[in-house]
């Protein structure tokens, strides 16, 4: 199993920039692809951005293309989400998650969910 912890989200304005941290708690982190949902109120939870485990392949939500960044250490088990030109409507609940099925941005492709850490973009 493998064990997801996200940080990083808070309220910032809009045009703002955050970057979202998600430590496993794992000795095969090098070798998993990783990914990034997000959740908005009432809704289903939203493919954002997945990087292979190699970290040399990254893909986007049409939504996040542009703005987002996606990147690991694998020294550090860590992926990161670096959040640019924020706009209200990133405004969500972030999940880091496991990448099981390369390539997909699938729900049932992912596993081993975080708890989720909080954005909130101010207008």
């Amino acid at each position: 199993q493998v064990q997801l912890q996200e940080s990083g989200g808070r309220l910032v304005q809009s045009g703002g920039s955050l970057r979202l941290s998600c430590v496993a708690d794992t000795r095969t982190f090098s070798s998993r692809s990783m990914g990034w949902f997000r959740q908005f109120p009432g809704k289903a939870r939203e493919f954002v951005a997945a990087i292979h485990w190699s970290g040399e392949q990254t893909y986007y939500a049409d939504s996040v293309q542009g703005r987002f960044t996606i990147s690991r250490d694998d020294a550090k088990n860590t992926v990161y989400l670096q959040m640019d030109s924020l706009k209200p409507d990133d405004t969500a609940l972030y999940y880091c998650t496991h990448n099981k099925r390369w390539p997909s941005r699938n729900e049932r492709d992912f596993n081993y969910w975080g708890r989720g850490t909080q954005v909130t973009v101010s207008t």
